[in-house]
């Protein structure tokens, strides 16, 4: 993976490490339903970090899939956590 994409992908990493972190926080604020949604995204952030520190490692897939994969699962959990955040305010 060349440098400028994984500086992209660490930011974004830490991006959503600081969303979620913040959520966290207020997760005992949350309704029964943005309870469940988080619930589910906690799950699938546990696989997230599982497969994230494989990435650099893996070599069977080109840098620009990995980039385009990165950019999905970091646009799903930036609009499911601002989803949660939203039902907070």
């Amino acid at each position: 993976m060349n440098n400028d994409l994984e500086d992209k992908f660490e930011k974004l990493v830490a991006e959503l490490k600081t969303e979620r972190d913040e959520l966290r926080v207020r997760a005992h604020l949350l309704k029964a339903e943005a309870r469940e949604e988080w619930d589910e995204l906690e799950d699938k952030w546990q696989h997230f970090e599982s497969k994230v520190g494989r990435v650099g490692t893996s070599a069977k897939q080109s840098a620009q899939e990995i980039g385009a994969a990165t950019k999905q699962l970091g646009e799903e959990f930036g609009a499911a956590y601002r989803r949660l955040k939203d039902s907070l305010d």
